[in-house]
């Protein structure tokens, strides 16, 4: 079966109301997940850190009014439904009762719709024996409110932001709701950041004990990251969190960049009157807001998770201790860039992951493709010949498979 078919199918799988969900070689499953991290999440004036076992007084060391009081964006974080309790789904081969092979597969940026990444995992499946869990960052997928998706009020959304920033790139109804939230309150990428990053730690804990009737206590897992899933791969990978991830390998598919060297200015990913205060927060004034800031001091200064992340923000700073965690762990990692993609270029992803002396030996493959391609797509069901994209699809996943499959 071809991609286009295989992605058609995948999709009205994912969508079925059947409670046996299952196609060619695969079974997919939902099940349940209750975040018990949402509490570090901006919205109340004192935070409890249970993983951390401290709490601290809230102080918004950066807020933008926008201008815009006339929507439901701005929902405070910490009280997003959605976000705290989910489904998730595992895709799984068939006739495997409990799962002793996984691969977590984590999504891009502003992304609502698991459509594109159903026929990755099947391949993953296909060519690993794995199970693979699509798990979604916090306020992304299935995590966001239905609200930020309505194509009417987030197109009028759209036409308002245009009329209060003149000069605005590339805002669009797909986009505004995570461009308006990111311009007022930056940080928000590091709280979500961070809920995904314990999800994830209390996802696998749960599992070690035993309590996911599809996978085994005793499971071996990996990791498949799609540009900003890459991000928290990385983070997960080098943190090592109570040594789960010693062993585990590390795909990046058009990731690997530090943060200040992507641009992710697109009608599917953020405007720019976003990306430039998330970068002015991130970057050029991210030393002097943790100063400023005791909650966020507490996370990037006396946390692993918190200087690695810090870390992998600007490619200048940190650089030596950054580079001395991926060399110890440069036979688990592999990343896959596209020559065309523009949002994280090849260049930046290698200067990134070999190192600046280029003495670290992680394996990366420069791919192009036969078709006109995007970052957000780099398979596209339409408009393309579909015979050369089951031909590079193939070709990517196999390297894939290659990779998790080295004894």
């Amino acid at each position: 079966m071809n991609y286009s078919d295989s992605y058609s199918a995948l999709k009205n799988l994912f969508t079925s109301s059947e409670t046996k969900k299952e196609f060619d070689t695969i079974e997919l499953l939902d099940l349940a997940f209750n975040s018990t991290s949402f509490g570090i999440l901006p919205g109340i004036e004192e935070y409890k850190y249970d993983i951390h076992n401290v709490a601290s007084k809230e102080k918004l060391s950066y807020y933008s009014e926008n201008g815009i009081t006339d929507n439901n964006v701005h929902i405070k974080d910490i009280f997003v439904k959605e976000n705290q309790s989910f489904i998730y789904q595992i895709m799984k081969p068939k006739g495997i009762e409990k799962a002793k092979k996984v691969v977590f597969l984590f999504h891009g940026f502003n992304e609502r719709d698991w459509s594109k990444y159903l026929p990755w995992a099947k391949a993953i499946c296909d060519g690993t024996g794995s199970t693979v869990v699509l798990f979604p960052i916090a306020f992304h997928m299935q995590r966001a409110p239905k609200e930020w998706g309505d194509t009417r009020d987030m197109y009028r959304l759209s036409e308002l932001r245009k009329e209060k920033f003149p000069n605005i790139v590339n805002s669009s109804l797909t986009n505004v709701a995570i461009s308006m939230r990111l311009h007022a309150m930056p940080q928000r990428v590091i709280w979500s950041g961070q809920q995904t990053y314990n999800d994830v730690l209390q996802l696998i804990t749960d599992i070690k004990k035993g309590n996911n009737k599809h996978i085994d206590k005793n499971f071996q897992f990996n990791i498949f990251a799609f540009s900003v899933g890459g991000f928290l791969a990385q983070v997960l990978k080098l943190t090592n969190y109570n040594n789960y991830f010693e062993n585990t390998r590390v795909c990046l598919f058009c990731s690997g960049a530090t943060f200040n060297h992507q641009a992710p200015v697109s009608k599917f990913i953020l405007d720019s009157e976003a990306d430039e205060a998330i970068h002015s927060y991130l970057v050029k004034h991210f030393d002097e807001m943790v100063e400023k800031d005791d909650v966020l001091h507490h996370y990037i200064k006396d946390n692993l998770e918190g200087r690695i992340f810090n870390a992998m923000l600007d490619y200048q700073k940190m650089r030596k201790f950054r580079e001395k965690l991926l060399k110890e762990y440069e036979d688990q990692f592999y990343a896959i860039s596209l020559t065309q993609d523009d949002i994280v270029p090849p260049y930046e992803i290698m200067n990134t992951l070999k190192g600046a002396e280029r003495n670290i030996n992680i394996a990366i493959d420069e791919m192009d493709f036969e078709y006109v391609y995007i970052h957000e797509n780099p398979f596209p069901v339409f408009g393309v010949d579909s015979k050369k994209v089951d031909k590079s699809f193939e070709k990517m996943f196999e390297k894939v498979s290659a990779f998790y499959n080295q004894k």
